[in-house]
């Protein structure tokens, strides 16, 4: 599943939503794990990358992961725990890198992904 980010600023609420109703069957912690990524990567694909822009979701059931992937038009590099936004920015690849089990960078064409992986519970809250 994606969602384009065509606006010009971050719709984050937007993200937030679409990303906890697409994980609504896992549990609090583990949806809260993934929207908080799914937010740094998503923020930091407008403050450093450049149009066009997506963020997707990968799920595996067994074990259980779910693989946030967010696309921008930049080569740019990434960071952790720098920012050229000053200093009291550039903390969003360090919660990335708590959070996931794994991330990394994948450069395609004018652009690049940042992909992270996080290892959830396999908690069915629907039954």
């Amino acid at each position: 599943m994606a969602f384009d980010l065509a606006d010009e600023v971050p719709p984050l609420v937007a993200v937030r939503r679409w990303a906890g109703e697409a994980l609504s069957d896992l549990g609090d912690d583990d949806v809260t794990d993934c929207v908080l990524v799914v937010t740094e990567l998503v923020t930091n694909a407008y403050d450093h990358g450049a149009a066009p822009r997506r963020v997707a979701l990968h799920r595996d059931q067994d074990p259980c992961r779910i693989r946030v992937e967010v696309h921008d038009g930049s080569r740019g590099r990434v960071r952790v725990g720098r920012s050229r936004l000053g200093g009291h920015r550039g903390r969003g690849m360090v919660i990335v890198s708590q959070i996931a089990a794994e991330w990394g960078v994948r450069q395609q064409g004018a652009g690049k992904t940042v992909w992270a992986e996080i290892v959830c519970q396999a908690t069915d809250r629907t039954s």
